[in-house]
């Protein structure tokens, strides 16, 4: 009996140390279970990325800009929104150059930061106003000429304005009847910056009662990866000539890589139409970046009447 309750008291002895070294476990036991488990929490902090200041009309009145019209384009400082070279409107190094307050900034490359958008006129004497949409980059807040493109010679501005990473620009040009004072062809366009050169990607005009020519391209998407076709569709608001569009394609060069017609169903000419169809790539390297064009081109004079576009990257 004594032999029991000796051993009963060993193991009640046992048990109580036992249960006192898990209680407080002293600087050599194991460590604690969360010593174990967790791990420091690294944490990362983003901090936005310091953008240039917005470009102001001041600055763009006052900055250097490349003339587009004459053969040397060179470049020339404006100040208060004028540049004058020579007096004598007869001879040929008269310049004469106007900024305009037709001006918009937005961000046309993806950066988060702003380019400015501002139309300017050429005058050399005559009486040509020639119109360039001219673009400035933003460096360190200060306004360094990119690239420009003439819409016109002595086109009517309605408004320029950045939108969606593209140039909008409402103007009256000439049509194919005006004479040189008077354009009378109500037009819109956009503009992509597409290797430091503007793109066109939409076009619009009016027919002679006043109806907007417009083309949609419903698919695909902008930006499509696209194989060796890409099946096309949209809509156009008055049905072309004999009922046919023209798709060409075209790289980020501008060079022309292929053409065709484009089908159009329109229950009665002139009518609002669809179109439908699929466009072959096959000859197009692959891995290069196109833009399918979509066009309503005059009959009588090969001019646009209509366009839209879209951007693939062929795979």
């Amino acid at each position: 009996m004594r032999y029991k309750n000796i051993v009963k008291f060993i193991l009640i002895l046992a048990f109580t140390t036992l249960a006192c070294g898990l209680s407080s476990p002293s600087s050599g036991s194991i460590p604690a279970v969360s010593s174990l488990t967790l791990a420091p929490v690294q944490v990362t902090v983003a901090f936005p990325t310091p953008s240039a200041p917005s470009l102001t009309l001041e600055q763009l009145k006052n900055a250097q800009y490349q003339l587009g019209t004459s053969d040397d384009h060179s470049m020339v400082q404006l100040a208060d929104g004028k540049y004058q070279r020579g007096a004598d409107t007869t001879t040929l190094d008269y310049a004469q150059i106007s900024s305009t307050d037709f001006a918009a900034v937005g961000d046309l490359t993806g950066d988060g930061i702003n380019e400015a958008a501002v139309m300017v006129f050429e005058n050399y004497g005559g009486t040509g106003d020639f119109g360039f949409l001219t673009i400035y980059t933003n460096v360190n807040g200060l306004p360094v000429f990119l690239t420009s493109v003439l819409i016109d010679d002595r086109p009517k501005i309605n408004s320029v304005a950045i939108e969606n990473g593209e140039v909008y620009l409402d103007a009256i040009t000439h049509g194919a009847q005006d004479p040189g004072c008077c354009p009378g062809l109500p037009t819109t366009r956009r503009y992509a910056l597409v290797k430091n050169q503007l793109f066109m990607t939409n076009y619009t005009t009016a027919a002679p009662d006043g109806a907007k020519r417009v083309i949609e391209i419903q698919t695909p998407a902008n930006t499509t990866e696209a194989t060796s076709n890409v099946k096309v569709s949209g809509t156009v608001s008055i049905a072309p000539f004999e009922n046919n569009l023209t798709y060409v394609i075209d790289d980020e060069g501008g060079n022309q890589l292929a053409a065709g017609p484009i089908p159009v169903a329109a229950p009665n000419p002139g009518a609002p139409g669809t179109f439908d169809t699929t466009v072959a790539l096959s000859g197009i390297p692959l891995g290069t970046t196109v833009y399918l064009e979509i066009q309503d081109v005059s009959a009588a004079d090969g001019s646009w009447l209509a366009m839209d576009s879209v951007k693939l990257v062929v795979k």
